[in-house]
């Protein structure tokens, strides 16, 4: 049995790694396009913010780990085309040497790609001109050189999602003045408006210029100056910076999977059912190319770290012959801005309205532990739920670093999992102490505020 996986990272590897633990003899061959296997991209920021250092430590597992489960690593190496009907997978070495790999059971974990968003000037532009993506082991060297060799002192950070959010506190550590365009409302568009302006608050109390309501459409460079033209409100507007960061969002990477013939389903990914198989005979894949059954969605495209994880393990499992099955998500989500920790889980209200539900939410403000204990802190929480039958849709967070939202959030995430009411949150057990929380935990008292708010909707 010889199972290929392509891909280094979290999909490619996880398939690996279930395949040898299940099975000690079966072959496993992973192709990786670059030197980095298991790399942590997700920790790439805190590498530019010199948290994480040196830049080896982002390895998940080292080069010698890996190998030393019984895999092999082809690294270097780019998947060029599958042969279906051969079982055979073709591959270029970086020395353009071409070559075949047979094989019994194929994963392909091939990830995404970023996203341009139609912006003119980045087809031409690249890292010597100061015009970065961050997606990659290679993408994060070349901005670093260019950090360490051009000494920028403002940069302009395209998009204001999780990695630009993040980036921008590291280049604002680094004493970049740092300005960030979103072209939504309000920052960190997975939030809604009146919680996402909580991290635009943040964002400025450090020193970052932030424009909302603004579209980027085009990148210039004109001597050492790069010039970003955009439109805010429908006026044009002009900013310039030494450096610009595009940090817009990632497209699937399908290629492959799309000559062999597989599928394109939602947000143009490749179609995967729950047990990982693309409807190619014993083709499997998994991650940011594929599809993801959501619990409350059904299929939709939502890349997560978290997702790969899963559904690769799912992959390895079953290329063996084995029937485990991808469970689905629920979108949970958390990042860091400075001192402030924002996260969601779930559905928001517009999303839940166009899925067919009848939502509802309330926000309320938590302390995060009793308050006669020094040091609480508030949680802004908002709850939604369904009217109709006081189902448990949705909950988003923020609050100060140390208030234990990520995990707040997690509680909401099991609820959701097991299809848990907005009420039956405040049956559960939860712990406490008066350092750490309540004999009400803040995520109940949410609940509890959406059900004062709610409740005669639902019994109606």
């Amino acid at each position: 049995m010889h199972l290929v996986a392509i891909g280094g990272s979290d999909a490619g590897i996880s398939a690996a790694l279930r395949a040898r633990e299940l099975d000690p003899s079966v072959d496993v061959t992973v192709v990786v396009a670059d030197a980095y296997p298991n790399f942590s991209i997700c920790g790439i920021p805190y590498f530019f913010s010199r948290e994480v250092q040196p830049w080896q430590s982002l390895a998940h597992r080292t080069h010698a780990d890996l190998e030393a489960t019984g895999m092999n690593l082809r690294l270097e190496t780019f998947a060029t085309s599958i042969d279906v009907t051969g079982h055979r997978l073709a591959v270029r070495a970086l020395d353009g040497t071409e070559s075949t790999i047979d094989y019994d059971a194929l994963m392909v974990g091939t990830g995404a790609l970023p996203s341009h968003a139609g912006i003119e000037g980045l087809d031409t532009l690249g890292p010597e001109d100061g015009v970065h993506v961050i997606h990659s082991m290679g993408d994060t060297f070349a901005l670093d050189r260019f950090l360490e060799t051009r000494n920028p002192q403002t940069a302009i950070i395209v998009g204001a999602g999780y990695v630009g959010l993040e980036m921008a506190e590291a280049f604002t550590v680094r004493g970049i003045r740092t300005t960030q365009i979103q072209r939504g409302p309000e920052v960190l568009s997975t939030l809604d408006p009146e919680l996402g302006a909580l991290v635009h608050t943040e964002l400025t109390d450090h020193g970052v210029t932030v424009l909302t309501d603004t579209t980027v459409n085009r990148i210039d460079k004109t001597g050492d100056a790069l010039t970003v033209s955009a439109t805010h409100l429908g006026e044009p507007v002009t900013h310039t910076a030494d450096v610009v960061l595009v940090v817009v969002g990632v497209r699937p990477n399908t290629d492959l999977l799309e000559r062999a013939g597989a599928t394109l389903g939602a947000g143009r990914a490749v179609e995967v059912d729950d047990t990982m198989r693309t409807g190619l005979p014993d083709v499997f894949a998994a991650g940011d190319g594929v599809t993801t059954h959501h619990r409350l969605l059904g299929t939709t495209y939502l890349p997560l770290g978290t997702t790969a994880h899963k559904q690769g393990r799912v992959a390895g499992e079953n290329a063996l012959g084995g029937t485990a099955r991808f469970a689905g998500s629920v979108g949970t989500q958390v990042v860091k801005v400075f001192d402030l920790v924002a996260s969601r889980t779930g559905l928001r209200e517009h999303e839940a309205a166009a899925a067919g539900f009848a939502p509802v939410s309330t926000t309320a403000i938590a302390d995060d532990h009793k308050r006669y204990y020094p040091g609480a802190q508030p949680i802004s929480i908002r709850v939604t739920g369904d009217s109709r039958d006081g189902r448990l849709l949705g909950a988003q967070l923020v609050g100060r670093l140390g208030t234990e939202t990520a995990k707040r959030v997690d509680t909401y995430a099991v609820a959701l999992h097991a299809g848990l009411t907005v009420e039956q949150v405040s049956e559960l057990d939860l712990s406490y102490t008066p350092p750490l929380g309540s004999p009400w935990d803040a995520v109940q008292v949410a609940t509890q505020a959406w059900s004062r708010e709610h409740r005669q909707a639902v019994t109606a």
